[in-house]
């Protein structure tokens, strides 16, 4: 097991991994949309029916538009996403899932109105070493991806 580095640990990772959409998929996407919002209509929801034409139309974008790189650190502060800092005071628990097909994630309880999860990926940095690091400083909890952010990553969002 590595020893605990002193030093904050920096890298760089894309919020997501990017899959490109055939116009197939965007076509399958409008058609799905524009039945749900028929049959919206039919029932007399018309705000409903916009509203999904809204949604569909945000996903389509969303979905062309490739991932942002994001830097990250952990700290003697806590964990830094981008311009958001994560002082250990709002963090319950950690985990580090690297039992997953592509690059391990950092998965973090918090105890943040709108970001209770987060959910980083480790990019090129050594998982053990970010074990060790928040070991001292935070319980290691068991934890799975949450669905929301697995039905995000199969949209492309």
């Amino acid at each position: 097991m590595p020893e605990s580095p002193s030093a904050p640990l920096r890298w760089s990772a894309y919020e997501h991994e990017h899959i490109e959409r055939t116009s197939d998929w965007f076509w399958a996407l409008g058609i799905i949309a524009v039945c749900a919002a028929l049959t919206s209509v039919l029932f007399g929801n018309i705000l409903f029916a916009l509203l999904i034409v809204v949604a569909a139309s945000v996903i389509a974008l969303i979905a062309r538009t490739p991932p942002d790189l994001h830097d990250f650190e952990i700290s003697e502060r806590g964990i830094r996403a981008g311009d958001a800092l994560h002082t250990y005071s709002d963090i319950i628990s950690f985990w580090v899932e690297t039992e997953a097909e592509d690059d391990p994630l950092l998965l973090v309880d918090t105890t943040k109105f709108m970001a209770p999860n987060l959910v980083i990926p480790l990019g090129g940095i050594d998982p053990e070493h970010v074990r060790a690091y928040l070991r001292e400083r935070v319980d290691e909890v068991p934890m799975k991806e949450p669905m929301a952010h697995k039905i995000l990553e199969f949209f492309g969002l």
